[in-house]
């Protein structure tokens, strides 16, 4: 083994041993758990205030006896097969008065509860009245009329005709949906765990620098080594995150609902669970080394807080930009958009990662891991030699702006 690599090695162990054996690591390492909690209570809140107003919302028909029994009927088969999420509201049926236009505009003005439309007249020639112009309960009214008035005329009653039988049973493929759900949650996961990963390496470099101690290193070994090390030792802390919450989702199925866990299952990649987990953690690899060997760059060229922060803003910004330019590749699949998104080299690991979601082809996770892996030795041999020069530099930051006159 080379000189070189044994003293990369070396640094690496170090900064991996110093991340890891300290009690801010579990904090880091449960980081996901708190995000969670507070997303569940905030989920809690919205949904508790969602079902408060979904139980004041209302649709209104003013029909008499007869009517009002054949638009009951044609709401109980309609309703069904519309998702209860964006299905209309309840439907309330009151009897007319002697002016039931006045009483349909009465109703949809009661301040206690919120109704977006109201139905009245004969039903084969129905009055609708709505307050907003995009809501779908006035057409979803007038389609009960029509379903009432089919009914009438056919001397049909309230009993259904036909008797269905619901068989679920498994698809061969996996459907179009599921790939695109599990090409998005590819894209999600790897841009906010790299991001928050990567993003460490600025802190640790900055602290460093302010406390010598990357002079001592810079004494003892060359720095490349240090730069190497580093880049390696939290690459290691960011394989042992990834591998605690992966063991943690592999069993946390048994704690949920079935229903939920049955829904789960149409998610599936196009090119197969134990391939998708090898690009998966491959493009990890090649995100997490081209942007942890920007942040270290940038942390080199740093000394104080305000100065990190001036300089990574724009790398998070542009990260966010190939995060969306990752998902306009996941909605349109084989368009330019997607190529350029799976070439370019700082968005490619995303998109390729979405790619394995949605295409069974081997051939261009090849020719995309080599090409990231030439990028990454790019900017790896580019950011050594920046991070020499922020380092050995002992008037501050090379940058220009960052001088005091």
């Amino acid at each position: 083994m080379s000189r070189l690599i044994r003293q990369t090695l070396t640094i690496a162990r170090r900064d991996f041993i110093a991340t890891v054996m300290t009690p801010m690591f579990l904090v880091f390492l449960l980081a996901p758990l708190l995000f969670g909690s507070f997303g569940a209570i905030g989920g809690i809140g919205a949904a508790t205030v969602g079902k408060s107003a979904e139980d004041k919302v209302r649709i209104y028909a003013i029909a008499t006896p007869a009517d009002a029994r054949r638009l009951r009927a044609a709401d109980a088969l309609i309703r069904p097969g519309i998702p209860r999420e964006s299905g209309p509201p309840a439907l309330a049926i009151v009897a007319p008065d002697a002016n039931p236009a006045v009483q349909a505009r009465a109703l949809l003005s009661d301040p206690d509860v919120d109704v977006p439309a109201v139905l009245y007249g004969p039903l084969d020639r129905p009055q609708l009245i709505h307050a907003s112009l995009v809501s779908t309960t006035a057409p979803y009214l007038a389609g009960l009329a029509e379903q009432a008035v089919r009914d009438r005329r056919a001397n049909l009653g309230d009993a259904r005709l036909s008797t269905p039988v619901f068989t679920r049973i498994e698809r061969d493929s996996t459907s179009l949906g599921g790939k695109k759900a599990a090409g998005f949650f590819a894209v999600v996961t790897l841009f906010v765990v790299t991001l928050m990963l990567a993003g460490q390496a600025v802190g640790t470099m900055a602290e460093e620098r302010s406390n010598k101690v990357i002079e001592v290193l810079a004494a003892a070994v060359p720095l490349e080594s240090v730069f190497l090390g580093k880049l390696l030792g939290m690459f290691g802390v960011a394989v042992l995150f990834l591998a605690f919450w992966a063991a943690v989702g592999a069993n946390i199925g048994r704690l949920l609902p079935p229903q939920l866990v049955a829904g789960l299952t149409d998610i599936a990649p196009a090119i197969g669970f134990p391939g998708f987990l090898l690009l998966y953690i491959l493009y990890f690899a090649m995100a997490y080394m081209l942007l942890g060997s920007v942040f270290l760059t940038v942390g080199a060229q740093a000394s104080t807080p305000r100065e990190i922060q001036m300089l990574t803003l724009p790398i998070t910004i542009f990260q966010m930009a190939m995060f969306g330019f990752a998902f306009a590749a996941i909605s349109r699949p084989g368009s330019w958009i997607a190529l350029a998104a799976e070439v370019f080299p700082f968005s490619s690991p995303f998109a390729m990662a979405a790619r394995a979601a949605t295409s069974g082809e081997w051939w261009p996770h090849i020719a995309a891991l080599a090409w990231q892996l030439l990028w990454v030795a790019i900017t790896i041999v580019i950011g050594a030699r920046l991070f020499r020069r922020g380092v050995l530099q002992s008037a501050g930051p090379k940058f220009r702006w960052f001088k005091r006159g």
